[in-house]
């Protein structure tokens, strides 16, 4: 690192008994560190951009002149992902106009991002070149694909059977009234292609029947966003979690049912699948009691939400940034503040997806596994 400097998103603050908390405000993000003698202020405060390393640790050797080891307390800091180098060049990867174009994105990625990183644009180039297909564009689906296309994902297969009809109107927010009647992959690769037209959109009107057809229909991406309910909600996800096993692409599913709105989010190797998470609520549940997977009851909101929950599942299954909740179901209640799902249950022993075989060692049946470099990396707090 050529010059460090903090980044404007985590400028620290120091309390009156010496504790910096630097990272802001944000659970997860911000960490304190026990600065009785003011070594770690006065560093964080020379790393504005302007010093080299070697500058830095002159600089704190000869302000605090009782302290050991300037060097290690300079590299620590410079080590964690509060800080960046200010004379890192923008990558050739972006144009000007996409690096204007996704700005807040960058600002956002590199706050939450819990890995230090070159010149903090790593995350965009992997949103631009991934591959992703969205099944479904109906209530969640047209809010997942325009949340994926905004934030810039490289290329976007949108697939659906049906045609626009005015009560899709609500909450399907790719389409307009002129658009009842059009096939919905039609009007909707039309309407991303406004939104960002540095990207590469595709569609087609397509029914998916059966697995092998959706085996067909996800060869070559690097993801799926799954946003239809036919066949049944629940085989439509069988079929989607056993195809991206065996693909080694991760998905992530989501719907609502009233005001609940959920999301499963899913990656090859890590955490249990679809299946899994599914027979462990099944054996939590009371004998006999129905699972209700939907009805027409929607409106705009709550399509929203649910597609928007799928997009940001899908950034951190293609990037790791921010780290992904794999192998887990989570949602709320919009109408019950306190209403929170989480669910989270192991791979069953023996599942051919995710499981484990008779001698405890890990089934793995994907031939590709999708990397995903937060999930592998430590915290690292000064």
């Amino acid at each position: 690192m050529r010059l460090p400097r903090v980044k404007f998103e985590h400028r620290p603050h120091r309390y009156e008994d010496g504790t910096i908390r630097i990272g802001g405000e944000i659970y997860g993000i911000a960490a304190e560190i026990a600065d009785p003698y003011g070594w770690a202020w006065t560093a964080l405060t020379l790393m504005d951009g302007t010093r080299s390393l070697d500058e830095i640790i002159e600089r704190l050797r000869l302000a605090h002149p009782e302290l050991p080891d300037p060097e290690s307390i300079v590299e620590q800091l410079a080590a964690t992902r509060y800080v960046e180098d200010a004379a890192a060049v923008p990558p050739a990867g972006l144009s000007e106009r996409e690096r204007d174009r996704y700005s807040r994105n960058h600002a956002f990625f590199r706050t939450v991002d819990i890995v230090p990183r070159g010149h903090g644009w790593e995350t965009q180039l992997r949103l631009k070149s991934a591959r992703v297909v969205v099944l479904g564009l109906g209530g969640t689906g047209c809010h997942a694909a325009w949340a994926l296309a905004a934030v810039g994902v490289g290329t976007i297969h949108c697939v659906d059977p049906d045609l626009v009809e005015l009560s899709n109107l609500n909450r399907q927010v790719l389409y307009g009234e002129g658009d009842v009647g059009r096939p919905k992959a039609e009007a909707a690769v039309a309407r991303l292609r406004t939104v960002n037209s540095d990207i590469s959109v595709t569609g087609e009107r397509r029914h998916i029947g059966s697995r092998r057809e959706l085996d067909e229909l996800i060869a070559g991406y690097d993801a799926l966003a799954l946003c239809a309910d036919r066949p049944t909600g629940h085989d439509i996800r069988v079929w989607a979690n056993r195809a991206c096993a065996a693909a080694g692409i991760p998905w992530a599913g989501g719907g609502y049912n009233g005001p609940l709105v959920t999301v499963g989010c899913f990656a090859p190797g890590a955490g249990a699948c679809y299946e899994c998470l599914s027979s462990g609520e099944e054996a939590r549940r009371h004998p006999g009691t129905p699972v209700d997977l939907g009805g027409p009851g929607v409106i705009a909101t709550s399509a929203g939400v649910s597609g928007q929950l799928v997009a940001h599942a899908l950034l951190g299954l293609l990037t790791g940034v921010p780290v992904p909740p794999v192998g887990t179901i989570q949602g709320v209640n919009l109408i019950a503040a306190d209403h929170h799902v989480w669910v989270r249950h192991p791979p069953r022993p023996g599942c051919p997806v995710c499981g484990t075989r008779a001698d405890g060692s890990e089934h793995n049946s994907m031939h590709r596994m999708t990397e995903i470099d937060a999930g592998r990396a430590n915290r690292t707090r000064p």
